[in-house]
């Protein structure tokens, strides 16, 4: 029997039992179930109540009896009741394990590009390499982060634009703890890998806000957070300081760099034309930013070499040599470079550098590359309208001036023996695949495609996917809806890369035209797109773009296909498609080819600017669609890439066109791929098969580093054939603006949140008069207990003995009363 105590700890829930790591707990299953507030008193006023009713029974009944005797009876009695209570209670046996959660710091780190900076006057004597690298060495050979370990669990988290966990260490074991023999030692943190500053952005306030929401329900001792406190995009700190004060996480800031602007000279961007003729001059030219060197001297080269990596260093042929003073900080400074010209025909890498700067923190950034590809051919074009618009007009005329095209017309409502400024008038669309096969590109003025048949349309399906053919389609007011609604012209649709509307979903308004221009709206990749500058250079291009008026119409369609590339949308507000403006300009590759879609044939507006700036306009725009045909003089195939530039971060995607030896489509599961990066590693990879298109390979990277990358994909035939792209990846000017150590803000982050600053990871051990980091954490470890399941055998063996005990005690009541001549 369990004494009347334990009743009374029943009615309240549980009882418990400590022992080492676990405890014993009784619960009644019943109590459980009351929901209301009056069901407890009511059970407490009953027992008293049936209590009250025996002591009183037995006080009448045994007035004559025995002194002695009476109590007994009553006492037995309301053993007998109280084992009835106990079991209509039905207590339960759990066995609870003590588990232990181990203090928890967290490390934020920051990985933004500006931690890539070297400071010649850091804080932290005697360490080598940049901002980023003192991290490194410290994380893995200083005393830290064993510091940190001896007392508490530690957490490492990176951020920059996002914020991503790196890495969660244990706490160290105590030293007169035994070794587990079974366990794997720890494998090697490769740090520098994991904490490449690779990112555009800077969100400090947003990383401190989204890892304490996700720690903050841990025991969390503090937040270590290590930046040069560059907040440049994201919520402000404010929010993050906040939500750590709500959470009364303290935040100890560790100041990284130096309060000095760092001095750095670099080759912001190099712009070149993507061909060019033999011996035929050409401008290139090279953007010169700088960092606290304004009016300090530097030397500026140019030099050529055949394309693909540079023999032991060797840039190759110089092409020309300036001296400049450096401009003030972040100003850019433009440096032509006039050739007269370069003989030898194929592909040719242009390198520019700048050289005699003492003191620059980060050398690395001194030169840049593009590629040039000197043709000894014409480009062949095909204007195909479905009427003389405008547009058509300008460019025909502007085509048949330009030195180095060849320029043939099919104009669809033109009648036998028009005349018209070209190299040659056709009557009907190519025929056979070898007549399409000479041209590179065909610009496409609201053709009707209704006027071709089933055998012209496989043929120039297959003239994009195989030949590389490029593609400039133009919507227009007239046929244009029969090309959305014609079933048998599913084909053509597919090269677009727009989807139209559906047949019984498009509207009266699926043309759209005003009285009022709209500017249009370029993307992040439209503004980057070299291809779309009507001007000579990215800022005057930007100016150019700015000062246009805009365009009056636009064709109504759904959006742009997925891996498609929108670079510029319609800007009237009304014309808004779900959440999205209109889509006005996109491009995809199609096969090994690429098509570029324009929402209506308006550019010849941009005359009223500058009549320059529509010819470079379509002649840029032809040659980026049609620049896969540049390689047909390779034996095995062409490499294709979306564009020339990207941003820190980007997904570049890659596809080839390969064929064997015979000529006939390349079938392998995959093909090597190599991409030399930025900082001379050469990372590795495939190319996989597409499974409909055959001889059609395609894969994608992420750019994580500033700079030139060379992609190469080695012949499989010969070892002197490899096909190869450059592209140039940039950091957004956020992280060049303001690059040095604001104190400001970090000791604002740490006073607020009863943390403390650091400056310099030195200070952080305790080598100053400051108390170490990791004396400065409490102990924040806790105790619980994970509930077990109800223990059976104990319920059914204490079941048993409660029947015998409520049994005994009525029956020895019974024989006491008939001894004692009660009735």
């Amino acid at each position: 029997m369990i004494p009347v105590t334990t009743t009374f700890a029943a009615l309240s829930g549980l009882l418990l039992a400590e022992a080492g790591t676990a405890r014993i707990e009784y619960e009644s299953v019943r109590k459980q179930s009351f929901v209301d507030w009056w069901q407890m008193p009511l059970l407490v006023l009953v027992c008293f109540a049936v209590l009250v009713f025996v002591i009183y029974m037995y006080r009448r009944d045994g007035a004559e009896l025995r002194r002695g005797v009476a109590p007994i009876l009553a006492l037995l009695r309301i053993a007998a009741f109280v084992g009835l209570l106990l079991m209509w209670l039905d207590i339960h046996q759990r066995t609870e394990q003590k588990v232990i959660h181990n203090s928890r710091v967290i490390v934020l780190i920051d990985t933004s590009v500006s931690m890539g900076l070297t400071d010649t006057d850091s804080v932290t004597a005697g360490a080598a390499g940049n901002r980023i690298q003192q991290v490194v060495t410290e994380l893995s050979d200083g005393q830290l982060l064993k510091q940190l370990r001896q007392v508490h669990d530690v957490v490492v988290y990176r951020f920059d634009r996002d914020k991503q966990r790196v890495q969660s260490l244990e706490k160290l074991p105590a030293k007169d703890a035994q070794p587990d023999k079974n366990a794997k030692p720890p494998a090697a943190i490769d740090w520098k890998a994991a904490l490449a500053p690779n990112g555009a952005e800077t969100r400090l306030g947003q990383a401190l806000r989204d890892v304490i929401r996700d720690e903050r329900g841990l025991p969390i001792a503090g937040l270590v957070l290590i930046s040069d406190g560059g907040q440049n995009s994201g919520i402000d700190a404010t929010g993050g300081i906040e939500l750590a004060r709500e959470a009364k996480i303290p935040v100890f800031t560790v100041g990284i760099g130096s309060t000095q602007q760092p001095q750095n000279a670099r080759i912001a961007d190099l712009v070149a034309p993507a061909r060019a003729y033999p011996n035929d001059g050409f401008r290139v030219t090279a953007y010169l930013q700088a960092q606290g060197l304004a009016g300090k001297a530097a030397t500026i080269e140019l030099f050529s070499r055949k394309a693909g990596k540079a023999t032991d260093g060797d840039p190759g042929k110089l092409e020309g040599k300036v001296s400049k003073d450096l401009p003030p900080n972040g100003e850019l400074l433009t440096v032509p470079f006039d050739l007269t010209g370069i003989a030898d025909i194929g592909r040719r890498t242009l390198q520019v550098r700048v050289s005699g700067i003492e003191k620059d923190s980060n050398p690395a950034d001194n030169q840049q590359e593009a590629d040039i590809e000197i043709v000894d051919r014409k480009t062949q074009v095909l204007l195909l309208a479905g009427g003389p618009s405008r547009e058509y007009q300008f460019l025909r005329n502007q085509l048949r001036r330009e030195k180095g095209v060849i320029t043939h017309v099919l104009l669809e409502s033109g009648t036998e023996g028009i005349s018209q400024n070209a190299d040659k008038i056709l009557t009907q669309f190519p025929a056979t695949f070898a007549e399409l096969s000479e041209y590179d590109c065909i610009v496409c003025f609201d053709p009707d495609w209704r006027q071709l048949d089933a055998e012209q349309i496989a043929i120039l399906d297959r003239w994009v996917a195989e030949e590389s053919g490029g593609m400039v389609v133009i919507a227009g007011p007239v046929f244009t809806d029969q090309l959305a609604q014609t079933p048998t012209l599913a084909k053509v649709r597919n090269l677009y890369p727009v989807e139209f509307n559906k047949r019984f979903s498009l509207v009266e308004d699926s043309k759209v035209g005003g009285t009022t221009a709209w500017p249009l709206d370029f993307s992040r990749e439209g503004t980057e797109a070299e291809f779309l500058w009507p001007a000579d250079d990215a800022a005057a291009s930007r100016q150019a773009w700015a000062s246009f008026p805009g365009v009056y119409s636009f064709y109504h369609v759904r959006g742009a296909k997925p891996g498609a590339t929108v670079y510029a949308r319609f800007s009237d507000p009304d014309a808004t498609v779900g959440v999205e403006q209109p889509v006005y300009m996109a491009g995809q590759i199609s096969g090994s080819g690429r098509v570029f879609y324009l929402g209506s044939g308006e550019m010849w507006r941009l005359r009223a600017i500058d009549d320059n700036y529509f010819n470079q306009f379509y002649i840029k725009l032809i040659r980026h669609v049609s620049q896969g045909r540049l390689l047909r003089g390779s034996r095995f195939g062409s490499l294709l890439i979306e564009r020339d530039r990207y941003l820190l971060g980007d997904t570049v995607s890659i596809k080839a066109q390969l064929t064997n030896p015979q000529h006939e489509p390349l079938v392998v599961a995959s093909v090597p791929l190599e991409i030399a990066q930025p900082d001379g590693t050469v990372l590795t990879g495939k190319l996989l098969a597409d499974k409909i298109h055959k001889g059609m390979y395609a894969g994608q990277f992420t750019a994580l580093q500033e700079g030139t990358y060379r992609i190469e994909l080695p012949s499989s035939e010969s070892a002197d054939e490899p096909l190869t792209k450059r592209i140039q990846v940039k950091v957004p000017n956020l992280e060049r603006e303001n690059p040095q150590l604001d104190e400001k803000l970090l000791t604002q982050i740490a006073e607020r949140t009863q943390g403390a600053y650091f400056h310099g990871l030195r200070s952080t051990l305790g080598l100053d008069q400051k108390p170490s980091l990791a004396a400065q954490l409490k102990d924040r470890t806790e105790e619980s207990y994970v509930a077990g399941v109800p223990d059976t055998p104990w319920q059914k063996e204490w079941m048993t003995w409660l029947l015998y005990g409520i049994c005994g005690a009525l029956a020895l009541e019974w024989l006491l009363r008939r001894i004692s001549r009660l009735a």
